[in-house]
């Protein structure tokens, strides 16, 4: 199995307490940790302006400014978004930026894509919150301008979302020109959401990667196993990941006494205390907390199921790397 790691953004209030003029040091500084321990094959950033579990005056550094940013004090390590919401920018001018991004970072970008979710941010940033039939669509047009800009140099489509007319991508991107990248698409595309109908019929025309929660993962590829028979694509050539809030304990104790950290600071931030409890009821009931032998096994379950990357998340990773440090050391290499 392969691994990825959020850096904290500030979006999941993982900031909260420590100065502005601090948080670049400490997403750098993590991204270049997680580089240095070779056992993480990248790092991942969320494509959200306003926090949560509530909005708030917390700090949530954009996606794709940490993206160019990221890939300059990096050097290995590859870079994404889980995920990039297709409805908040031109479809053919954010193939553009990856272009550059992937050129920055010398051929290390991946694109990982959504039709969006969040209505709050949608609305307060004047978006509009379209229906999930027309985010949908929205996705299936941009990722066919994606494809085409990114291995043929120029996109046009006369859509029912977007309309393009030649539009140029020079240079294009590294990788499937002068680096290997994807064959379908040169920069990998990550199609995060599990829809049954049409988002799992769109990742298997064209993902590389797709991303669904534990909780429905076998489901979820049967649906995109069967889509995939039906537009003639061979479902191998899926890599299937998912997310995981990891809270980790050498003992039952230690995962106890993260969690009451993790509440308290919740709190600390101004969350209401019914939203918190609501949220550490939600990650208990998943996988990712646990003792590193609780948290291998589930893992090594999904696994046997066909997970073949897992994108992991620590709250507490700007203010405390212990838990980093034992999902490295005692869970990673079980599922190596």
């Amino acid at each position: 199995m392969r691994f990825g790691i959020f850096v904290p953004q500030g979006w999941r209030m993982d900031l909260a307490g420590i100065e502005a003029d601090q948080h670049w040091g400490v997403m750098a500084g993590l991204a270049e940790r997680a580089e240095m321990t070779r056992l993480w094959e990248s790092v991942w950033v969320y494509d959200h302006f306003h926090t949560v579990p509530v909005p708030s005056q917390e700090a949530s550094h954009g996606a794709w400014t940490l993206m160019g940013a990221l890939a300059p004090v990096t050097s290995r390590i590859r870079l994404g978004q889980m995920c990039t919401c297709m409805g908040y920018r031109n479809p053919a001018q954010l193939a553009k930026v990856a272009a550059t991004v992937d050129i920055i970072s010398e051929g290390r970008l991946e694109m990982g894509i959504g039709a969006g979710w969040y209505e709050h941010e949608w609305r307060a940033y004047g978006y509009g919150f379209p229906t999930a039939g027309e985010r949908i669509g929205m996705l299936e047009e941009g990722v066919q301008i994606f494809r085409d800009m990114w291995t043929k140099g120029s996109a046009t489509l006369e859509g029912k979302h977007y309309q393009v007319d030649g539009a140029i991508c020079a240079p294009r991107p590294l990788q499937g020109t002068t680096q290997p990248g994807s064959g379908l698409n040169g920069i990998p595309i990550w199609i995060a959401g599990g829809g049954e109908k049409k988002t799992l019929r769109i990742a298997a025309q064209y993902a590389d990667y797709t991303n669904f929660a534990p909780s429905v993962f076998e489901h979820k590829s049967e649906i995109l196993a069967a889509h995939c028979a039906d537009v003639g694509r061979d479902f191998t050539q899926i890599t299937r990941s998912t997310n995981v809030n990891v809270v980790i304990g050498e003992n039952e104790k230690e995962v106890k006494d993260r969690l009451a950290w993790i509440r308290d600071h919740y709190v600390k931030a101004g969350v209401p205390e019914a939203d918190v409890d609501q949220q550490i009821e939600a990650q208990i009931s998943g996988i990712g907390v646990g003792t590193p032998e609780q948290i291998a096994e589930q893992l090594t379950a999904l696994k046997k199921m066909g997970l073949g990357y897992t994108i992991a998340y620590f709250t507490e990773a700007a203010y405390d790397t212990s838990g980093m440090h034992l999902f490295e050391n005692k869970v990673i290499p079980e599922l190596r």
